[in-house]
């Protein structure tokens, strides 16, 4: 279960309180020769810091439209009987571009951008059977810019962080993020995880200073 950052919906608007000012003059000359008059604008332009976050279903591409979507996709796998275990790794039902896959973006205009994914534990079944984060590999892919947004692997019970380099204060980046089962291990019958149950919810966040 993914979630888009808070602070994602706390920075996404884009607000100028007073995005053009000016300040003109006039000025006369007179006489019999030549003259020159000359008068002055001043422009002033404000733009706030901002930052945007997007994992999943949401409304924002890293060319624009960014507003706040409190959507949460489910990531769902169930392998057969015979193939538990067996190694072959599946691929996830769900995700905002189906099979597993995810839209992830990250957009900032102060820096490097900190990412990180959280999880509160191992997966868990509620009656003390458990399977690792370990078992599920993300991967990143391109989606329409050449700056593939990474993402940060997943662990049980822990943050991990990447930084996201600016160039040289944007961050404009986004990626698809397919989530696979490895299917290396034989639980105990049971759903793990589920609707922000089971510790089965990732928290990403990205941070600037």
């Amino acid at each position: 279960m993914l979630r888009t950052s808070l602070w994602a919906r706390a920075l996404l608007t884009i607000v100028t309180a007073a995005p053009l000012l000016c300040y003109a003059e006039s000025n006369v000359r007179t006489g019999a020769g030549a003259l020159t008059a000359t008068a002055h604008v001043d422009l002033q332009i404000t733009i706030p810091k901002f930052l945007f976050l997007r994992v999943g279903t949401g409304t924002g591409t890293a060319a624009g439209g960014w507003t706040a979507n409190g959507n949460i996709d489910l990531i769902t796998w169930a392998p057969a009987s015979g193939s538990v275990g067996n190694g072959v790794a599946l691929a996830g039902t769900g995700g905002d571009l189906g099979g597993g896959v995810e839209t992830a973006v990250v957009i900032a205009n102060h820096g490097n951008v900190t990412l990180s994914s959280t999880t509160l534990g191992t997966l868990n079944d509620g009656a003390g059977d458990t399977i690792s984060y370990a078992q599920i590999r993300t991967v990143a892919s391109k989606l329409t810019t050449t700056q593939v947004l990474a993402v940060p692997a997943l662990a049980d019970g822990a943050t991990r962080t990447i930084t996201v380099p600016a160039t040289p204060k944007i961050v404009q980046r986004d990626a698809k993020w397919t989530y696979t089962y490895r299917n290396q291990t034989s639980p105990p019958p049971g759903t793990y995880g589920g609707v922000n149950t089971n510790n089965g919810r990732v928290t990403y966040t990205a941070s600037v200073p």
